[in-house]
């Protein structure tokens, strides 16, 4: 699967829990790390590994396993690394706390509304 893909069906994922918020920001052009990141909130602790786990077991079953994953334990955010395309499920504070939206504001936001379900 493509990054660009990847990163969509990662989207699509964390829509189909009712993911909030979700934005897909292509991030290749500015650094090795990723070619996208997919930002999602959770409205409960509960939620976040619902989120994660869900978006794990669909890109698994389609071929695609994490690297690497870090943050169970916490709770408050969860990192989900395919290698070119990472998932950051957070709760609202820590979203706010690390504000990735900012720190990659030269990033380039991905238009996900036709992948995301009709709200």
């Amino acid at each position: 699967m493509m990054p660009y893909e990847l990163a969509l069906a990662a989207a699509k994922a964390l829509d189909s829990k009712k993911g909030q918020d979700i934005k897909v920001l292509e991030t290749g052009h500015l650094t090795t790390l990723a070619d996208y990141f997919v930002l999602c909130t959770a409205a409960s602790t509960t939620q976040v590994k619902a989120l994660a786990d869900t978006c794990e077991k669909m890109l698994k079953d389609q071929g695609e396993p994490p690297h690497h994953v870090e943050g169970h334990r916490e709770g408050g955010w969860i990192l989900l690394d395919f290698s070119s395309v990472v998932v950051h499920v957070f709760m609202d504070e820590a979203r706010k706390f690390y504000d990735l939206e900012r720190l990659w504001s030269d990033a380039k936001e991905v238009d996900i509304s036709g992948v995301l379900a009709a709200n």
